[in-house]
């Protein structure tokens, strides 16, 4: 037992550092929680519990369903936006690559025009 304290005293830093990050985080949660108590910002009522989204209140019924043009339109987004992020690292590596990555690109960006003007005339980006 003697000859393992010097290997367990190793794990002191981990263990001060734990302690550290449950003494920081603990206050990160309950400090808030006790100053708006002490300071009478708790102050529950009918408003302030209510549920509020995206600019509007809450439907009566959960279950209710949305229009699928909200999805579609989501969903583009996301693939347009992705879409687009691929253009930066390309842009960079673009001297390295040289004309093999020039003509994939132009392919992969010819193919997203196409997938935008299909949407486009489908109405997937009209909104009413």
């Amino acid at each position: 037992m003697v000859d393992q304290l010097p290997y367990l005293a190793q794990y002191l830093p981990i263990l001060i550092f734990l302690g550290i990050a449950l003494a920081l985080s603990s206050a990160f949660v309950f400090l808030p929680m006790g100053v708006a108590r002490l300071t009478g910002a708790h102050n529950p009522n009918a408003e302030k519990l209510s549920e509020y989204e995206c600019g509007f209140p809450a439907f009566e019924d959960p279950r209710s369903q949305f229009d699928v043009r909200f999805y579609l339109v989501a969903i583009l987004f996301i693939i347009f936006d992705l879409e687009a992020a691929f253009l930066f690292p390309w842009a960079v590596s673009l001297h390295e690559s040289g004309w093999a990555g020039w003509t994939t690109m132009m392919i992969f960006l010819a193919e997203l025009i196409i997938g935008f003007i299909y949407a486009w005339k489908k109405g997937a980006l009209d909104w009413e």
